[in-house]
Parts: C-alpha cells; sequence; structure tokens
C-alpha cells in the first residue's frame, strides 16, 4: 500500500463505528451500584455533549438475587429510575441494560419497548449459557428492542465451542456480538484471530462485531483499536476507564482515536476533571500490578480486587506468591 494511501486511511473514518459509554454498569460492579442521580446526570449529559451512541446505565438484575436492599437502583434498571434522569430521553444518546443469563428475570423485569426509554438490551453469558441467552434474545427483540450478544470470558472459550456459539448467533435476532475479555487476558494477536471467526461466521448474515476490553494488563485501548482495524463497529469505553478492578477502554483515548467529527472530547474531559477525578480518591479502580498478573494468568480478578481492599494492597509479592499457590 502506498504511503499516500495509508495516510489516507489513518486521516478518515468509519462513520458506521459506534461508541457505547458502560461508565455507570460497569463501573458499578465497584459500589453495587450506588451511583447518586447527580453522578448519573452527569455522566448522561457528557454523553449527550460528546456524540456518543449508546449509554449503558446498569443491569436488569434480579430482585430475587440483588436483594434491593443491599445494592443500588442501577442494579435493577426500573423505569422510573431511568426516567428520574433521562425523562423521555430528549436526544440522540441511545440508552441501554445489560441482562445477565441466569441473573435476570427477563419475562418480567424488561418491558415492552413502547412501555420503555430503553433502546437496547445487551444479553451477557458464558459459552454454556448459549441456549438461555438465545431465549433472552428472542424475547427481548419479540417485545421491540436492538439486542446484543454479549459473550464473556472469551479467553476461556475453545475455538470448535465459540464457532457453535457463533453459529447459533447468526440465526437469532441479535443485531451483533461481542467479544469480552473479561479478564483483560488478551494479546492483539488474539483479538485478530477472534475477530476473523467472528466475521467469517457473523459475516455473510449481516451481524455487527463488537469489543468489550478490560485493561489488566494496559492492552484495553490497543485491543479495541486492533478489533476495530479488523473491522469491528461497536465499540465500549469507559469515562477515565472507570469499570470492575483494572477498569476499560477509556473513552478520552478512543474519541481522540476515531477521528469521527461527530464525537467531541471536551465535555469528557471536563465531566472526568469534575466528576471522574473526585471519584478516584473513594473508589479504587484502574491498572495495577495484582490486576496485571491475574490477566497473565487468564483468570477472574476476584483475587486481585481483594488484595486491592486488603490492608497490603501493594505487597505485589505476597500476592503472587499467592496466585502460585492457587493456580500452579
Amino acid at each position: 500500500m502506498a504511503d499516500n494511501e495509508q495516510n489516507q486511511q489513518w486521516l478518515s473514518y468509519r462513520p458506521d463505528i459506534k461508541v457505547l459509554d458502560c461508565t455507570i454498569r460497569d463501573g458499578g460492579l465497584i459500589n453495587q451500584h450506588y451511583f447518586e442521580d447527580g453522578f448519573v446526570k452527569a455522566i448522561y449529559d457528557c454523553n449527550v455533549a460528546a456524540g456518543v451512541d449508546y449509554m449503558e446505565l446498569g443491569y436488569k438484575g434480579d430482585k430475587s438475587i440483588y436483594i434491593p436492599t443491599e445494592h443500588g437502583p442501577w442494579k435493577h434498571c426500573d423505569e422510573d429510575t431511568i426516567r428520574r434522569i433521562v425523562g423521555e430521553n430528549p436526544s440522540d444518546l441511545k440508552l441501554a441494560v445489560m441482562a445477565d443469563a441466569d441473573r435476570s428475570d427477563y419475562h418480567n423485569d424488561i418491558l415492552a419497548k413502547q412501555d420503555s426509554v430503553i433502546d437496547l438490551i445487551r444479553v451477557a453469558c458464558y459459552i454454556h449459557q448459549i441456549p438461555l441467552a438465545l431465549d433472552m434474545v428472542k424475547d427481548a427483540a419479540d417485545k421491540g428492542y436492538e439486542v446484543m450478544l454479549q459473550l464473556m470470558a472469551i479467553s476461556t472459550v475453545q475455538p470448535g465451542e465459540l464457532e457453535a456459539a457463533l453459529e447459533a448467533a447468526s440465526k437469532s435476532d441479535a443485531s451483533g456480538v461481542y467479544i469480552v475479555d473479561s479478564f483483560g487476558a488478551l494479546y492483539s494477536e488474539q483479538i485478530r484471530k477472534l475477530m476473523n471467526i467472528f466475521k467469517s461466521v457473523l459475516g455473510d448474515c449481516g451481524k455487527e462485531v463488537g469489543i468489550h476490553a478490560h485493561n489488566n494488563q494496559q492492552l484495553a485501548f490497543a485491543n479495541t483499536i486492533e478489533a476495530i482495524v479488523c473491522g469491528a463497529n461497536r465499540v465500549d469505553a469507559t469515562l477515565a476507564g472507570l469499570g470492575r478492578g483494572a477498569g476499560n477502554c477509556p473513552m478520552e483515548l478512543l474519541l481522540g482515536f476515531l477521528h469521527n467529527p461527530k464525537y467531541k472530547l471536551r465535555p469528557v474531559l471536563a465531566c472526568t476533571q469534575e466528576v471522574l477525578f473526585p471519584l478516584s480518591r473513594k473508589m479504587d479502580w484502574g491498572y495495577s500490578i495484582p490486576y496485571a498478573l491475574t490477566g497473565q494468568l487468564n483468570q477472574h480478578p476476584r483475587m486481585a480486587i481483594a488484595c486491592r481492599a486488603s490492608e497490603a494492597p501493594d505487597d505485589y509479592v505476597a500476592f503472587y506468591d499467592r496466585l502460585m499457590d492457587e493456580y500452579s
């Protein structure tokens, strides 16, 4: 490829790429989704001003599992709670919620679209939950929603299982399927291979591919870029990378990379400065060595989360030894 052509590609943008902000949903995993209305409204206003395409407000969690007195309102995203923030949502920003397989009373808690301000339902599942997840996809689509399927812990899935799951998803009502690097374990080469598999199975049926990356090894942004270069059109990010454990792909980096003039960086910087920075003094997220170690081992970060909450959050050697005892 000539230098001129490479430069033209770098300076252009793909208008079909859609950005989803999951600051409240993923960040809520740190504090049981106890975000005050003013905080959620600030993130909403920021996304509207920044031209972000979707905002994920939280979960549709089953109240018999996630007791309302023990979890904040964004674990359940009741309609009146959402409307308290957005009213009728008089903006171009679309609203999303996530429903976990086996942890959502989706038949009852997800209303018909005509009765809801929500636009998108994201169904999240592990590979063994595909049959249930596809029923959830159908339920949401039948109710009038756009639906996406999130394949969690993709770094633990065997290729044969993945292709079978994608084949089933290709026949579903999902608009697309996300690669979810739940453990922040993947490298760019693996993202490239996964994108090739996803596109080979889903491309002919017109379904989009998305990426949700965690930052355990400081690769969330790099892996998101790799997925975009390989053809992903749906990408997740959070303000200041807020999210469970090591956090997610930072919104401020992603919008700068995309070059799309519809996205405005200044509102993101202002919200990060005024809202997220003060929060960082109260909540712990972002890259640290314990998260890097669980990412390298392709393990759930729960042990690293416990370490960061302990009296010795920076005793990396002791944590490393515990990991070796647990997984060797």
